[in-house]
């Protein structure tokens, strides 16, 4: 797709042939456009996008923006405001809280004219903790002794088939599970992307590794992702320890400690819809 044909008129069908999540189709309204690949592909519907994937745009747009020397990312919140057709997409970012110390920035996602998604993200200082770092978080088993999954047993789309996966002992029960993922794919095609950027684009997965019901009988969407870092992640595998929670009314909660392959690194959490799938017929 050209970067000059409307994205609110053009048919639309994603790219299989690029190694990447996202392609850059230049400037547009204030932001940046981008063509999303057919890894972007969500689970629940095949027309929409997987908000791990756009989570992961988002973050790298905010790197981008305006960045500064001694300036760290602490905490970014996703607030989803509906579905998010599998269709391209425009991120606008900007700071609305500037500071030496501590800034606040916001970002828009956007498709076809539609809000989306708004992110907020703290950017805070850098400065030497090191004589009070530490975590009382139990770490996870390394990738070694932990067992390959295919995800596409439980989950469709073409997000889940670009990231690998591995539970550790004792394995998944519903509810709760502690697993790996990683992915190769960029963030977006031909540009650098920071170690945060690739080791937060997989962290929306944590509301499919521990899931309490069958999905294919039950959704449970989550409409909003808050991440916490203590300190910048290691890009080389993402690690969740994960618990879900679920009411009797419809409320549940994917509470997540991260970890990276030197141990814990912040905490994330979801809130989810439970709904009883529609019947067919």
């Amino acid at each position: 797709m050209a970067a000059s044909t409307s994205p609110e008129t053009a048919e639309f069908t994603p790219r299989e042939d690029v190694d990447a999540y996202f392609v850059p189709l230049g400037e547009h309204d204030g932001g940046r456009l981008f063509e999303p690949t057919i890894h972007v592909q969500g689970a629940w519907n095949e027309a929409e996008q997987h908000l791990a994937a756009s989570a992961g745009l988002i973050v790298h747009e905010i790197e981008r923006h305006e960045p500064r020397e001694g300036m760290q990312l602490a905490k970014v919140t996703f607030d989803v405001y509906g579905f998010i057709p599998l269709r391209p997409t425009h991120v606008r970012v900007r700071t609305i809280r500037p500071g030496r110390t501590i800034e606040l920035v916001e970002a828009e996602f956007s498709v076809d004219g539609r809000l989306i998604i708004v992110a907020r993200a703290w950017r805070l200082s850098v400065q030497d903790s090191s004589p009070v770092a530490g975590a009382d978080l139990e770490p996870l088993p390394p990738m070694n002794e932990c067992e390959r999954v295919d995800m596409g047993q439980m989950w469709p789309g073409g997000f889940i088939r670009s990231v690998e996966r591995f539970d550790a002992p004792p394995g998944y029960v519903p509810g709760r599970n502690r697993t790996w993922l990683r992915t190769d794919l960029p963030s977006v095609l031909g540009e650098e992307i920071s170690p945060t950027t690739h080791f937060l684009c997989v962290i929306d997965g944590a509301n499919g590794i521990a899931v309490r019901v069958d999905p294919r009988e039950w959704m449970f969407p989550n409409v909003d992702l808050t991440v916490h870092l203590f300190r910048r992640p290691d890009p080389t595998a993402t690690g969740f320890d994960t618990t879900v929670a679920m009411g009797e009314s419809g409320l549940g909660v994917t509470m997540t400690t991260l970890h990276d392959i030197h141990g814990p690194v912040g905490r994330i959490a979801q809130s989810l819809t439970v709904r009883e799938m529609p019947r067919k017929g």
